[in-house]
């Protein structure tokens, strides 16, 4: 009895760690599903050429050529999309990137163009209402101008009496 429970611990780990191997496996193989793997397509995106101020997907120049090894060898080495960003930042500059940082300075190149358009539609509205309220108040011209002299009164009635049948 005294041999039956002093191996009965061995088996269980035994049959536990049996039991836990498939799971562990199946673990391993989806590391983390939240990060997917970073693709040269998806960096290539969000970057430019430093030289000729294009998007990375559509440069052909040779520093271009340099740039996509470069990322490629990160995204061999494991690296995110926003590490392999970071890097090319500190070796380029922020002109790497295809957006601009949304801070300090380099916000003005998101806020410029939002305040145009909405100073633009203001603008328009208000000529708009403008317009529209000088159309309601010009109207047909009202019987109330100044009175014609008699020759011109006389003449008009006579132009007005050939018209009438």
């Amino acid at each position: 009895m005294r041999r039956a429970l002093l191996a009965a611990p061995p088996l269980l780990v035994a049959v536990v760690l049996l039991l836990a191997a498939p799971v562990a496996a199946s673990s391993g193989t989806m590391a983390n599903p939240a990060s997917p793997k970073t693709t040269l397509p998806d960096v290539e995106d969000d970057v430019m050429c430093p030289v000729c101020g294009t998007a990375l997907n559509l440069s052909s120049s040779p520093q271009a050529d340099r740039e996509r090894a470069f990322i490629r060898r990160e995204i061999v080495a494991g690296k995110t999309k926003d590490q392999i960003k970071s890097e090319l930042v500190a070796q380029y500059g922020t002109a790497v990137l295809a957006e601009p940082p949304k801070s300090g300075f380099d916000l003005t190149a998101w806020l410029v163009p939002g305040a145009a358009i909405l100073l633009a539609a203001i603008a328009i509205a208000i000529g708009l209402w403008r317009w529209r309220r000088a159309g309601r108040s010009g109207g047909p011209p009202t019987a109330g101008g100044p009175p014609l002299e008699p020759t011109d009164s006389e003449r008009l009635d006579a132009d007005l009496a050939r018209y009438d049948l």
